[in-house]
This record gives structure tokens, C-alpha cells and sequence, in this order.
């Protein structure tokens, strides 16, 4: 037996219904984009309801020149099913503008979104609101720009050379 998505999207669109923006089907696999401020909701429903219990990925892409609104957060859920036909990955997308790089942290539903959401922030400067110790994990602490942001110029060495410079006076802890 094999799980049908469509009574969770059917449920979905009913409880959510200014909040599923879209469902789109490519190649056997199912996007669901959401608005941004209803996001712990659908997502903590997700979880308890349709047992999506593992938050196998999340990441975000810039579109400069592209599409607005510029950047996207991309989730990848994973629910684990008595039967290997039942296992069931879903992506749920949401956009967020240049003017609000805020959205809500999935930490409290899944610890694992920490490191995540952390990386996410450091790499597009992206703000996970309510994370429990939302800092930079790959670049030094006070480097500016955000590596995988599309307007980032490799190279422009400023910012590297500011971080450096800082690191050599404050010395060794």
C-alpha cells in the first residue's frame, strides 16, 4: 500500500486556505508553496497529523534578476511509513523579499532545523526568528557580505581582509 498525497493536499488547501499559495507535480515530485507567516503552523501540522517527522533538509536560493520576489526557503520533509511504499518526501517552498529576510525558525518542531537554519543565515543572511543561537557557523563572525547571495563578488577581498586584520589584533583566546 502506498501513501496518496492528495487527501493531505485536499486537507491542506481546507485548514490552510490563504496559506497554500500553489502545488506544483515535476517528475513524481510534490511542491507545496506557503506564505511565510503561517509556517510553524502548516509545518508543526505536518508533523503531528500526516507524521512528516523528519526534516531532511532546508536550504534557500537567491533569484536576482530572475523573479521576484527575489529569495525562496526550501524545505525537504521526509515521513517515514510502516511499509517502504509509504515513505513520502515532500519540498514546501516559501518566498521572502530583498526588504524582509525574516521568517520563522522550525526549531521548535525539529531540533535538527539548528544547524540548518544556521547555515541558511550565514550563506544568504537569511533571519530565522526565534532560533536559539542564530550566529554565523562558516565565516567569521563580523564578515558582511553573504557568500551565496547572487550579488556576492568573489573578488572583492575587503571583507576577508577587514576579518583577517580584526582576528590578528584581538590575538588568541
Amino acid at each position: 500500500m502506498s501513501f496518496d498525497l492528495d487527501p493531505l493536499l485536499d486537507t491542506l488547501k481546507n485548514e490552510f486556505p490563504q496559506s497554500i499559495l500553489d502545488v506544483k507535480e515535476h517528475r513524481g515530485e510534490t511542491t507545496i508553496i506557503i506564505s511565510k507567516d503561517s509556517i510553524r503552523t502548516i509545518f508543526g501540522f505536518l508533523k503531528d497529523k500526516f507524521e512528516f517527522t523528519f526534516l531532511a533538509d532546508l536550504t534557500a536560493v537567491d533569484y536576482l534578476g530572475v523573479k521576484s520576489p527575489r529569495y525562496e526557503v526550501v524545505y525537504h520533509l521526509h515521513r517515514f511509513g510502516p511499509d517502504y511504499e509509504e515513505n513520502v518526501r515532500i519540498r514546501i517552498k516559501t518566498e521572502l523579499s530583498e526588504n524582509d529576510l525574516s521568517i520563522d525558525s522550525l526549531t521548535p518542531i525539529w531540533s535538527g532545523a539548528d544547524w540548518l537554519e544556521r547555515e541558511v543565515y550565514d550563506m544568504f543572511g537569511i533571519e530565522f526568528s526565534g532560533h536559539p543561537d542564530l550566529r554565523r557557523i562558516l565565516m567569521p563572525e563580523d564578515y558582511g557580505p553573504y557568500p551565496l547571495r547572487k550579488d556576492f563578488d568573489v573578488r572583492d577581498r575587503e571583507a576577508s581582509k577587514e576579518s583577517f586584520k580584526n582576528e590578528l589584533e584581538q590575538g588568541p583566546e
